[in-house]
């Protein structure tokens, strides 16, 4: 049986059910065939509904539990593609390892995938195929080394090569993408990307802007001493490391996570990010360039991959994946609406598209928008649904 026939079983399987006949195939209309559209908004208009379906997204970006209803290869397909993102989160993650600042945003790589790849037989076997080197290129720099004689413990300086990756910008991507599959990237693929993307890491602005107490000592500097326990990645160390970036001044960049922005920096995360980070260069230049920045999700990351003995950020470690505020959302196992919060310093308060951490009596530190930065507010102020146990975090 053909990919486009067992999705269209299946979307006849998920779509028979209120939920799916209230969330309508729009992944589907985009991408596959016209019998998915017909199903999609036919289904769409029994339901009542027009609102944009999920349940795709969902599928590939979270996993989920399948009725018996939903045929055996649709749900192979599924997780074809979810093997396909752990292939690409390995060349990502990869290729990160050697970025000096701004990296590749998976989330970005896979939402290009999703929508563009999603009707493939076998879209792992695409994954493999060098996909992600679509999105970056490399760059030979010379740095100045210590070098240290074992046996006289002599000290001498020498100048080594290295290779940095260099994330590409938003338009050399399609292009790469293009040429590797063969296809024109038309504005309704575009479209249907930012869409996706928007859906599983939120929008710049999903904090809301303007608001909250900001703090009043401004540093660069990182420190471990407020760590109560820096072998350990975990609640009450995850609060203390928010309320010092808070206290500290830190900014609001875009796909950032608690590195001071440099120009150079600036403006690969503008080329990534046109909107994101392009739309507000002017508050940004303004207010945050040679400060340490970081987006919602960005701040818990950066606690994640904290290394206290060299007081350095390192991207990827420490078993902290480097994921959206909803993907981190979804994949907390411990988690409930807002009004059932415990009284926990280190928890996750999360609303659709935005992240932010409880530090205790009523407060949360969030990196909340590009004018306003790491600010702390009142919880009964904002209007986060949920609260979680981070991932990795170890809460007692």
């Amino acid at each position: 049986m053909s990919t486009a026939a067992i999705i269209a079983k299946a979307a006849a399987a998920v779509l028979s059910d209120e939920r799916g006949r209230k969330t309508v195939g729009w992944v589907l209309v985009a991408v596959f065939s016209p019998l998915i559209l017909i199903i999609a908004v036919l289904c769409g208009i029994g339901g009542g509904s027009s609102q944009h379906n999920t349940t795709a997204v969902e599928a590939c970006f979270y996993g989920v539990a399948y009725s018996s209803d939903v045929p055996a290869e649709y749900k192979e397909h599924v997780e074809d593609m979810r093997a396909a993102f752990s292939l690409l989160s390995s060349a990502v993650a990869a290729a990160n390892a050697q970025a000096e600042g701004a990296t590749l945003d998976l989330t970005r790589v896979e939402a290009v995938f999703f929508v563009l790849c999603f009707g493939e037989d076998a879209p792992s076997r695409r994954a493999a195929d060098r996909f992600v080197d679509c999105f970056y290129t490399t760059e030979t720099r010379t740095r100045t080394v210590v070098v240290t004689d074992e046996e006289t413990g002599e000290t001498t300086t020498t100048e080594e090569t290295y290779t940095v990756t260099v994330p590409l910008s938003l338009e050399a991507s399609y292009a790469n993408v293009a040429a590797l599959l063969d296809r024109e990237i038309t504005d309704e693929d575009r479209s249907n990307i930012e869409h996706v993307y928007t859906m599983v890491a939120g929008s710049a602005e999903s904090g809301g802007d303007g608001g909250g107490e900001r703090g009043t000592d401004p540093s660069v500097d990182l420190d471990a001493s407020i760590l109560s326990d820096p072998s350990t990645k975990n609640a009450a160390d995850l609060a203390a490391y928010a309320e010092y970036a808070w206290r500290s001044g830190w900014g609001y960049v875009w796909g950032s996570f608690g590195y001071v922005l440099t120009e150079q920096q600036l403006q690969q995360l503008k080329a990534q990010y046109p909107e994101m980070v392009g739309g507000y260069e002017s508050i940004i230049r303004s207010k945050w360039l040679g400060g340490r920045t970081t987006d919602c999700v960005g701040l818990i990351k950066s606690y994640g991959w904290f290394d206290p003995d060299e007081l350095k950020i390192k991207y990827g470690t420490n078993g902290m994946p480097d994921v959206g505020a909803n993907q981190m959302y979804h994949a907390a196992t411990a988690k409930g609406t807002i009004d059932t919060i415990p009284e926990v310093p280190g928890l996750a308060v999360w609303c659709n598209g935005h992240i932010g951490v409880y530090v205790g009596n009523g407060y949360v530190v969030e990196a909340r928008g590009t004018s306003s930065g790491v600010v702390k507010t009142k919880l009964a102020e904002r209007h986060f649904t949920h609260w979680l146990e981070v991932p990795y975090i170890r809460y007692d």
